[in-house]
């Protein structure tokens, strides 16, 4: 038997999780999970799944339909919820796209002097928990995709919003203002206005989203983009985030 991840601590909790979203809970649904965790955590194709898992065929199918139907994002969005959101942090990650991804048109893959790739852009609570992302294509600079990041952001209970100096917009900060919520972005070194309004100690602990990244590209199939489809791999990136509540 390959090795897994959930400890039934961990399927408890998604039980009563799954029973909130009507999913039949099936006999082999945890050996469902474990075999896109396995994939998302290895990297492999589908159709080199270990049988024990069952038909790969089936496997991705199952899973193709779960990502049509956003379930995995959904359950994300759930956790998301407990997130401390008294400081949020903001900030995009770049992913190499594998060859085999690249053959469907529109699905935020751009090719660049590096090769195919798309883009993570992540939010993240207090303690590091990552609440919500989006995924884009390479060449999309942040700043363009942080207005619909941020819109996506319940900021009623949030202090400061921090992000580096490549979210410097001053339509961003008066997004980010307008939810009376501090925007704690320090402005480009060739700009003629101060930093004087910026909290410094902040600025560092925004490291903690770089932290969720590092975890969230633990997973191989997520570091490397392997899925044709954007939803199914926003759906790994979703179960990725999942992992990383389960044990909270």
């Amino acid at each position: 038997m390959p090795r897994t991840m959930l400890n039934d601590q961990h399927w408890s909790k998604l039980k009563s999780i799954f029973r909130h979203f009507n999913i039949y809970l099936k006999l082999n649904l945890r050996n469902f999970i474990e075999a896109i965790l396995f994939r998302i955590r290895t990297g492999c194709p589908w159709r080199d799944l270990p049988k024990e898992f069952g038909n790969h065929n089936s496997i991705f199918k199952k899973y193709n339909r779960w990502s049509k139907n956003d379930k995995l994002m959904n359950i994300f969005k759930l956790f998301s919820k407990h997130a401390d959101k008294e400081w949020i942090f903001i900030d995009g990650s770049h992913v190499r796209a594998h060859q085999h991804s690249a053959e469907i048109k529109h699905q935020d893959i751009s090719k660049s002097i590096g090769g195919n790739s798309s883009k993570i852009h992540l939010a993240t609570d207090s303690n590091g928990n990552p609440i919500d992302f989006i995924i884009s294509d390479r060449t999309s600079h942040d700043i363009k995709i942080a207005p619909a990041l941020v819109s996506k952001l319940d900021l009623t209970e949030s202090e400061i919003l921090c992000a580096d100096k490549g979210y410097d917009s001053e339509s961003l900060r008066n997004q980010i203002e307008a939810t009376k919520t501090k925007a704690n972005i320090p402005k480009k070194s060739n700009t003629k206005s101060s930093n004087d309004y910026m909290d410094w100690y902040m600025y560092k602990i925004r490291h903690l989203v770089e932290n969720t990244f590092c975890r969230l590209k633990q997973f191989r199939g997520v570091a490397t983009r392997y899925d044709k489809l954007k939803r199914n791999y926003q759906s790994a990136v979703a179960l990725a985030c999942i992992y990383i509540w389960l044990p909270l």
